[in-house]
């Protein structure tokens, strides 16, 4: 950027000579005194290396050379002003919307009672939501692609900044006539391992969660069946195809259905998880997604067990 490139505040005191006529009465428009004010025009005439100003004792009057320059100082300052108006207006239009990412199970659980709610106190805003896994949603936030983001995994990367908007646990679910659905004593985490299940794809915060919780025993077997959305994992694992992983809020209704049954595990196979809102470090949230983000934290999802405690 050139260096001789004249201050604005100056060019408008120019402007404000060439109207009144005088340098103390431009002065007294931008309430400076006039030793500031012919110091400021001093310093403009250096950076231009053109004199503008003929002083004499009975005051200052613009040059032919001024008189040039300061038409060309008002098309400079319609143009400054023309940005900073189109900036607002930009910002403005930004300011109304929202992007939002969400895995599967908090956007087709959780999501839609934060937006009923948003929409109650910004009515005019407009909201995006993108769903896919968490790894897609993690993907989304890097690439500035959403403004926020709720995900299930275990684990946050360290470019992102997160806190606890709701918590779940993963359940082992099979049909009334499974040989599981009658067993008394719980799934160990080892036979859980060893077992081929139906599951979600890899880089959901299910599949993760799993992956976590399984790996001292091993890792998962391979899978029986991986699908990408919940309502066909539930159709899968409510038809008998085997057992399957899945939220408590994804399976609420099969259960109270009887459609499918919960398995019990043993104690200490660590299926519980916490629902995350995420977003990049050093970048601030919008207002709407602050919004947002409050609103989940005070309104947090229902699980089968009761409601879900919120974090902060």
């Amino acid at each position: 950027m050139p260096s001789d490139l004249p201050d604005l505040h100056a060019l408008e005191l120019l402007v404000a000579v060439a109207e009144t006529g005088s340098l103390s009465q431009a002065a007294a428009r931008f309430a400076i005194s006039q030793p500031s004010a012919s110091a400021r025009m001093m310093t403009l005439e250096r950076r231009l290396g053109v004199e503008l100003l003929l002083r004499t004792t009975r005051g200052s009057r613009l040059t032919p050379a001024g008189l040039v320059v300061t038409d060309w100082a008002r098309g400079v300052l319609e143009s400054a002003a023309a940005f900073v108006e189109g900036t607002a207006a930009l910002r403005s239009r930004q300011e109304g919307r929202l992007r939002v990412g969400a895995s599967l199970t908090v956007a087709e659980h959780l999501v839609p009672g934060w937006l009923l709610a948003l929409r109650e106190s910004a009515p005019h805003l407009h909201v995006g939501l993108e769903v896919s896994n968490s790894r897609k949603v993690i993907e989304g936030l890097r690439h500035d692609a959403l403004d926020v983001g709720f995900v299930e995994g275990p684990c946050i990367p360290r470019d992102l900044r997160s806190t606890v908007v709701g918590r779940d646990r993963l359940l082992v679910v099979v049909t009334p006539d499974h040989p599981w659905a009658r067993r008394h004593d719980p799934v160990a985490g080892g036979e859980l391992a060893a077992t081929a299940l139906v599951l979600r794809e890899p880089g959901s915060g299910t599949r993760e969660t799993l992956e976590a919780a399984l790996e001292p025993y091993g890792g998962l077997a391979a899978p029986l069946l991986e699908l990408g959305a919940i309502a066909p994992l539930r159709s899968a694992a409510s038809s008998g195809v085997g057992p399957a992983v899945l939220s408590a809020m994804a399976v609420q209704d099969d259960l109270a259905e009887g459609r499918l049954v919960s398995v019990p595990t043993e104690e200490g196979l660590r299926l519980d998880r916490v629902l995350q809102a995420v977003w990049p470090r050093g970048r601030s949230l919008p207002a709407a997604a602050s919004q947002l983000l409050a609103l989940a934290c005070r309104r947090p999802g229902r699980r089968s067990s009761g409601r879900l405690p919120s974090g902060s």
